[in-house]
This record gives structure tokens, C-alpha cells and sequence, in this order.
């Protein structure tokens, strides 16, 4: 590992966490890196790899926020928590419901906006709405030679033949340090309302949410939990509309079992969100993609001490026993994603990609980051 880079201007705190203040500083950082860096935002993921910790954190602000273009520029160490309370002023949100995992994972620390796009973080209304990459609308970052690239939004030129914007929600800080995102926002609903469909068994729950996200009702959640043997249906907008979708809704699903309307809808959306009944539990928290009718075979083979569903059954969020490798008992089409393990696991936490995926990504890393400094190893 190499030597920490000279701290001239204090870039250095205490446990020597670098924190730069501003996005030249971080350049000079990288630049001068002799060894591995380890990346992170605001520490919530608890991801540890090979190098001296580099923080985004000092870079935080709103660099730009105009409501009636529902856009807003903001850095990257930007907690999200400051970033939805100014929304609210506006009668604004994050659409895309950015997920904050610290009471499952036991974290500690602040979200933010950086590490919401580099990890692509969307909650529930992803298959309404979309993900957290389908509201990006421009990146400013400094790659792993410690030059500063910027792509999208308003006055930024794409320079280099890349979708900048897209390929940087989700590749995890090893292509580059985001240092500033540009956003689109929407207006938040008037109400919402979620629909329980009461004692569903898992078959009979995946139908329902498909059935629910077939309708003309526009549903933006759509969420089973097997323990409980319930299926979620969210609706949201003006309230007469909500009404009325509500209770054709209710009328449609019947036919599967009870339904209830829910009490604190946007508490158990919040719940189902950050997997607040993971919390406290032992185990490997995995996250798994399959298709949604495919979690029907796939659940009951896991051996999971617990389940959730999102996305319609698409979304598989399992606790497994620690050190056991799901992907070996997965018997569909899928990708699995290790989110907490105990200490020492030799389980990769990213699902093994097909060899041509795999030669793309690192033609990709060579070229953002020669020197493989930024996250190494984590993705592969």
C-alpha cells in the first residue's frame, strides 16, 4: 500500500481520512496517490477495500436549484437529507426514493448524494418511475489520473464518446469521484394510499402485484413479504384520483384474498425500503434480480431466515446464513449482490459477470483509471 499523499492544505483528519474541500483538491489527491484508494461518501454502506479512505464528504452544497425547471446541481458530499428537506420547501422530492440502509447494515454516518449515484440506490418506485440513473442529468468527476471530467446537464460537453451520466450511476467510485450531480426533481403527491391483499401465499402474492402493476391504476409499489403472507399495493397523486384508483383497485384484487387499506402508508414503504426488519438480525443480507415471476421458484431454495419482495417479486432482498454463497443456490436466471457480510468472508460481494461483459468493464477501468486505484477489486 502506498504512502499518503503530502497534506499541505489539511486535507487530513484525525483517523487520516482524506477529505478534500474542494474538487481541485481532490484532483491533486488522486494525482498524487502512490497506492489504492478506498472511496466513500458518507461511510453508510459500511464497503471496505484495500487503500488509504478518501471522503467525499467536504464537498457538499447546492450548486444550483431552479423548482420551476425541477432541476437541481448539487456536490457530491451533499447529505441527502439536507438535499429532501430543501426539496420540501418546493413541494419537491427525489422520485427515485433513494434507500438508506444504516439501521439493517449498522452503519453509521450521513447519506449522500454522491453515494446514492454511484451506487444507483432506487427504492420502491423504480418500476414506476424509474432508477435513480433515469433522473441524472449531468456529472462532473475526477478520474483515476486525477483529471476532472464532466458530461451532461445544462453547459457540459461530452468529450470523450462515453455516456458519462449513465455509466457512472452504479459503477461504484471505480471509474472516477463524482464531485457534482445535476438532478431532475418532481413535485410530491398530494396523497398516497397502500392496498394490503390479507394471508397470499408467495405464488398467489407475485400474481397479485403483477395483476396490480398490469392495471391502468398506476401503481408505484408493489411489495410481498412472505413471513406475514401479504402482498403491498401503493398508490399516490391527487387525492380524488387516489380515491378512485383505490377502490377499483380494491375491487380488482379480491379475487386474491382480503384486502385492507394500510394505516402509515409512508412509514411502511420507508420500512419495505431500508429493510428495517433485517436490522439487528445475523446473517448476509443479499440482493438479488430475477425476473419477477421467477422469485416464485427461487425463494423457497434459498433457505433464507428471511424474505421481502420489491418491484413486483423482481426485487429479492433475502437474510442468509452468514458465509454462504446464495449465487450456488440460485436455480434461475438472476444476479445476486452481497450488501452485509461478517468480517473475513471470502464470498464476492458483486455477482461474477458473463467473460464478454467482463472484458468491456475492464477496457473501461483502463481507461478511467490506468493506475486501478479507485475501489480496486471491488467490482471485479
Amino acid at each position: 500500500m502506498g504512502a499518503l499523499p503530502p497534506d499541505p492544505q489539511g486535507y487530513l483528519e484525525e483517523d487520516e481520512m482524506m477529505t478534500p474541500q474542494s474538487e481541485a483538491e481532490l484532483a491533486d489527491i488522486i494525482a498524487g496517490a502512490n497506492g489504492p484508494l478506498c472511496i466513500e461518501g458518507g461511510g453508510t454502506r459500511g464497503i471496505e477495500v484495500p487503500g488509504e479512505r478518501l471522503s467525499t464528504g467536504g464537498l457538499s452544497g447546492v450548486t444550483l436549484y431552479e423548482p420551476g425547471a425541477l432541476t437541481l446541481v448539487v456536490q457530491a458530499g451533499t447529505p441527502v437529507a439536507e438535499i429532501e428537506a430543501l426539496l420540501a420547501t418546493e413541494n419537491q422530492r427525489l422520485a427515485f426514493e433513494p434507500v438508506d440502509f444504516r439501521s439493517s447494515l449498522g452503519t453509521e454516518g450521513e447519506p449522500t448524494i454522491g453515494g446514492v449515484v454511484a451506487t444507483n440506490a432506487s427504492g420502491p418506485r423504480r418500476i414506476q418511475g424509474g432508477a435513480a440513473r433515469d433522473f441524472l442529468l449531468g456529472v462532473r468527476f475526477v478520474d483515476g489520473r486525477g483529471e476532472v471530467l464532466r458530461n451532461g446537464g445544462r453547459v457540459m460537453k461530452n468529450v470523450t464518446g462515453y455516456d458519462l451520466v449513465k455509466l457512472m450511476a452504479g459503477s461504484h467510485g471505480t471509474l472516477g469521484v463524482l464531485t457534482e450531480v445535476a438532478l431532475k426533481v418532481l413535485p410530491r403527491s398530494e396523497t398516497e394510499a397502500t392496498l394490503a391483499v390479507e394471508e397470499i401465499d408467495l405464488a398467489a402474492g407475485i400474481a397479485c402485484l403483477s395483476a396490480a402493476l398490469g392495471s391502468p391504476f398506476d401503481v408505484t409499489g408493489a411489495a410481498y413479504d412472505p413471513d406475514a403472507q401479504r402482498a403491498y399495493v401503493r398508490l399516490e397523486g391527487f387525492e380524488a384520483s387516489v380515491a378512485y384508483r383505490a377502490k377499483a383497485l380494491r375491487e380488482q384484487l379480491g379475487r386474491y384474498g382480503a384486502v385492507t387499506e394500510v394505516s402509515g402508508s409512508g412509514e411502511l414503504w420507508r420500512g419495505l425500503r431500508d429493510l428495517h426488519d433485517f436490522a439487528g438480525l445475523e446473517g448476509d443480507i443479499w440482493r438479488v434480480s430475477v425476473k419477477p415471476t421467477d422469485a416464485v421458484e427461487l425463494i423457497p431454495t434459498l433457505g433464507a431466515t428471511r424474505c421481502l419482495c420489491d418491484w413486483g417479486g423482481g426485487l429479492v432482498w433475502a437474510l442468509m446464513p452468514e458465509g454462504v454463497d446464495l449465487r450456488q443456490r440460485m436455480t434461475v436466471p438472476g444476479h445476486a449482490t452481497l450488501i452485509r457480510s461478517g468480517a473475513g468472508t471470502s464470498v464476492p460481494r458483486h455477482h461474477p459477470e458473463p467473460a464478454s461483459l467482463a472484458a468491456i468493464s475492464a477496457g473501461l477501468r483502463r481507461q478511467f483509471d490506468p493506475r486501478h486505484i479507485l475501489n480496486a477489486g471491488l467490482m471485479g
